[in-house]
């Protein structure tokens, strides 16, 4: 009986999970991502600031043919990932999802990332004031401070 009840309602679960997806305001263009954090001159090129290596990873948005393209750098040691997609409102926070066919890494990158990124991989990005950003993953996260606007 308990599973015949389960079977009703998920229906009704899967419907309010696809409304609010519906409703979910997302950036594919350098304007697009500014309105959604409320600031036009949004920085678009972060330096991390909690690194432990002395190697900060240099993040930067740019976009290209209608496209936001998030790339991070490490310094000393080039690219570490790079992916085109959208950037999307989910609350209090923005995500950027990316899947295992968009994400290009380069030699920077880890195996930890290597072995997750094969999923894909998503990125929160909360802004911390008007100076700071934190991007998190689920393996890693850091605070970045803009470098330019």
């Amino acid at each position: 009986m308990r599973q015949l009840c389960h079977l009703f309602l998920l229906p009704l679960f899967l419907s309010l999970h696809s409304e609010a997806h519906a409703s979910q305001k997302c950036a594919a263009t350098v304007s697009e991502l500014g309105a959604m954090f409320g600031d036009q001159t949004f920085p678009l090129k972060w330096e991390e600031t909690t690194m432990d290596d002395g190697k900060p990873l240099m993040m930067s948005i740019t976009e290209v043919n209608g496209s936001l393209i998030l790339e991070f750098t490490k310094t000393g040691e080039g690219l570490w990932m790079e992916s085109p997609g959208v950037i999307c409102n989910t609350g209090t926070d923005l995500e950027a999802r990316f899947t295992g066919e968009q994400i290009r890494l380069g030699p920077a990158a880890g195996w930890v990332l290597r072995s997750v990124s094969r999923n894909g991989v998503k990125f929160t990005l909360t802004r911390l004031g008007s100076d700071r950003l934190r991007v998190a993953t689920s393996s890693w996260s850091g605070i970045f401070a803009p470098t330019a606007r």
